[in-house]
């Protein structure tokens, strides 16, 4: 399984970005897919995770501001964010998950400054 991230960016407070992370390999909808992200000096903290059946999962910091949409036939995964904080910037990483097995991506870097 190989993930690919893309859509950081640099973004003034207050707006919006789309990552995306496309899954290629032996992966399909049995795998639970999720974003999280890193602050320098910290571990991973969850942002947002989806099912292969759709359920979402939000972290309180996420909620009402973060939508995570799976794309099951184009094996990609989104992070649409908006309202974005100054404190939302970090490394954001794609996991899969089934099981014991689990898999990250490269990351893709979100800077939110004026």
């Amino acid at each position: 399984v190989h993930l690919v991230e893309s859509g950081g960016g640099l973004v003034q407070p207050g707006g919006s970005l789309k990552l995306s992370c496309k899954a290629s390999g032996s992966i399909d909808n049995t795998y639970a897919m999720a974003w999280y992200r890193q602050f320098p000096g910290e571990r991973h903290e969850l942002v947002a995770s989806i099912t292969g059946g759709g359920s979402t999962n939000y972290a309180d910091s996420a909620k009402g501001r973060f939508t995570i949409v799976r794309d099951n036939a184009k094996t990609t995964i989104y992070l649409e964010m908006n309202s974005l904080r100054p404190e939302d910037a970090a490394m954001y990483y794609c996991k899969a998950t089934r099981g014991l097995q689990s898999y990250w991506g490269q990351g893709t870097q979100v800077i939110v400054s004026s």
